[in-house]
């Protein structure tokens, strides 16, 4: 199984690309499930270090917004510092307000499935945008 791990603030676009793979018959066929910060446990001001170590070692796929390098424990400094060959990637959504646009939700839900299904390839990329096509 594949858990996507939706960054706090876009639980609800997260819930949204799910649909689409569930409408799609996506689910029924890729074991995928989508969770939050408070159904694993992590508090909602937890650092992005914070956040990126815990979803690393419980092989959770961590789903963003765009995150900045504002500080030590940003996720930028953090991939810097201990982003390896085989970790995760993290998905960034480019733009989380074009999700209201049917097209651009659909192009980032498969694109996340994309890489689902083909997550050896994406191993140690640090982050991975969607949409990349």
């Amino acid at each position: 199984m594949t858990v996507i791990l939706a960054d706090h603030d876009i639980e609800g676009q997260a819930y949204s690309l799910i649909g689409v793979l569930g409408v799609e018959g996506w689910l029924e066929v890729v074991d995928l499930r989508l969770t939050t910060f408070a159904q694993v446990g992590l508090s909602f001001d937890s650092s992005d270090r914070v956040v990126w170590r815990f979803a690393q070692e419980n092989g959770m796929i961590l789903l963003t917004n765009n995150r900045n390098m504002d500080s030590a424990d940003s996720l930028e400094q953090t991939l810097r510092e201990e982003n390896t060959p085989t970790s995760l990637p993290i998905v960034t959504i480019a733009n989380v307000g074009r999700l209201s646009e049917k097209q651009y939700r659909e192009r980032c839900a498969f694109q996340l499935l994309e890489i689902v299904l083909e997550l050896q390839k994406h191993l140690g990329r640090s982050r991975v945008y969607i949409p990349f096509k």
